[in-house]
């Protein structure tokens, strides 16, 4: 394995609520390299958002780390304290936000908001930030942009409020991205102009990056390796040629199954039977998807075998599918 730019191990967070504990996420292992795009894919609840939230250091104040480390270097963001924390955020690590409306301030000029990160993470002189802040915003892609520099977001469009956020989160050169949803929303060629800014600036300066998604087509252009979650698992783990050639966990090839092609028919598409397990439930099953899969065992009920967050292939599945479907 290279050198990782980000390795989490043993990763669990809870929520309190009303309801009760939601167990959120339960040991989640997983690695990105320096350099390297995975993609992390499941259904909406899976937890691949709090997973995010958890490494930033910016969950909800009901959730609570409850095990687990998120190192960086040599710096372990679960347990360092908030102002180095603070001071790490924006400058090592960076993340672009799923509805870029809401992250931005709706009263600042967006060319300020970028100022303000290059004058706290990327030692800009107060003079130098407006100017740099233009430059930005041309890298990505923004036209005419003095006069956008000037613009509040709600003067922009969806499609240049993703990319002021992506001037944003570039603009330290962060050693990785996390991109949660960056195309949720936006049209097919703006969401292709979005995803080649990011990998671009991957290719030029060594930036690992973790790009969340529903969009199993858009994680299998765009990503090394995709990362699959469900109801707060990792199950499976593999480089994104190996994975859509032969998936073998159940979960994974009937997410795949579910997902449809450029030439698919209403009759091709397929849905994934039953639902999420309610999480607040005081005994959960080893594995959550055993409600749901066809090829449960009596065995099944016994611990998953651990996903090792070091791995570049990982299987948490006691009956999965041949290897021989690659054939």
């Amino acid at each position: 394995m290279a050198s990782p730019a980000l390795l989490v191990e043993d990763l669990s967070v809870e929520f309190r609520t009303r309801g009760g504990i939601v167990k959120a996420l339960e040991r989640v292992n997983f690695h990105v390299a320096k350099g390297e795009t995975i993609a992390v894919v499941g259904e909406s609840g899976s937890g691949k958002s709090v997973t995010a939230y958890a490494v930033m250091g910016i969950l909800d104040p009901a959730a609570r780390v409850t095990s687990g480390r998120a190192v960086l270097g040599a710096l372990d963001l679960l347990k360092t304290d908030r102002h180095t924390l603070a001071a790490v955020r924006g400058r090592e690590i960076a993340m672009i936000f799923q509805n870029p409306r809401t992250a931005l301030n709706p009263i600042r000029r967006v060319g300020d908001q970028i100022a303000d990160v290059l004058l706290r993470h990327a030692n800009v002189t107060p003079s130098a930030a407006p100017k740099k802040a233009v430059e930005l915003l041309e890298t990505v892609g923004i036209t005419d942009p003095a006069r956008r520099a000037k613009a509040y977001p709600f003067e922009l469009s969806g499609g240049m409020c993703q990319r002021v956020m992506i001037a944003i989160a570039l603009a330290a050169n962060p050693s990785l991205l996390i991109a949660d949803e960056p195309t949720t929303g936006l049209d097919v060629t703006t969401q292709a102009i979005i995803m080649d800014i990011i990998a671009e600036r991957a290719k030029a300066t060594g930036m690992a990056t973790i790009f969340i998604t529903h969009d199993l087509g858009l994680a299998a252009e765009r990503a090394d390796r995709i990362v699959v979650m469900h109801a707060g698992h990792i199950v499976e783990a593999r480089p994104t040629r190996d994975l859509f050639a032969a998936p073998r966990h159940p979960y994974t090839a009937a997410l795949i199954a579910a997902t449809p092609g450029p030439t698919s028919q209403l009759s091709d598409l397929r849905t994934i039977a039953g639902g999420l397990p309610d999480l607040r439930a005081a005994e959960l099953p080893a594995c959550r998807y055993a409600g749901r899969c066809a090829r449960r065992l009596e065995g099944c009920a016994a611990p998953l075998p651990r996903v090792d967050a070091a791995a570049s292939d990982a299987l948490a599945c006691h009956n999965p599918l041949p290897q021989e479907r690659a054939a």
